[in-house]
């Protein structure tokens, strides 16, 4: 690995920790350079509630890797949290910068309902 995914990944675990340390459900994010992915987390960590990626086919027809991606994203996992009934999480960014596309995922996420 190279040392840039190396500190991004320490980032991820500390925020990580604290996240645990207090219980919260959280709203994982993680993104490649095609697709961005996020998942709903249950407090101890065992269970994912709810997800929402690119990959699936109904948001697969446009282009998948960009910020108007992420927002359809966002959305839809938030409509998918309140189904499961959840609507306070804590947003793990998983080391990324809360800029572009992850920042763009966690405003459509707030605006679908989510606390965070």
């Amino acid at each position: 690995m190279n040392e840039k995914n190396i500190a991004r990944i320490r980032r991820a675990r500390r925020s990580r920790l604290k996240m645990r340390e207090l219980g919260a459900v959280r709203l994982c994010v993680n993104r490649t350079p095609r697709h961005i992915y996020a998942q709903i987390i249950s407090a101890d960590g065992a269970t994912v509630i709810a997800s929402a990626s690119t990959v699936e086919k109904e948001l697969r027809a446009g282009s998948t890797g960009n910020v108007e991606a992420a927002k359809k994203v966002g959305a839809l996992i938030a409509d998918r949290a309140k189904a499961a009934g959840v609507s306070q999480v804590a947003f793990d960014r998983s080391g990324y910068k809360y800029h572009g596309r992850v920042q763009a995922l966690a405003d459509a996420a707030r605006e679908g309902g989510l606390e965070f």
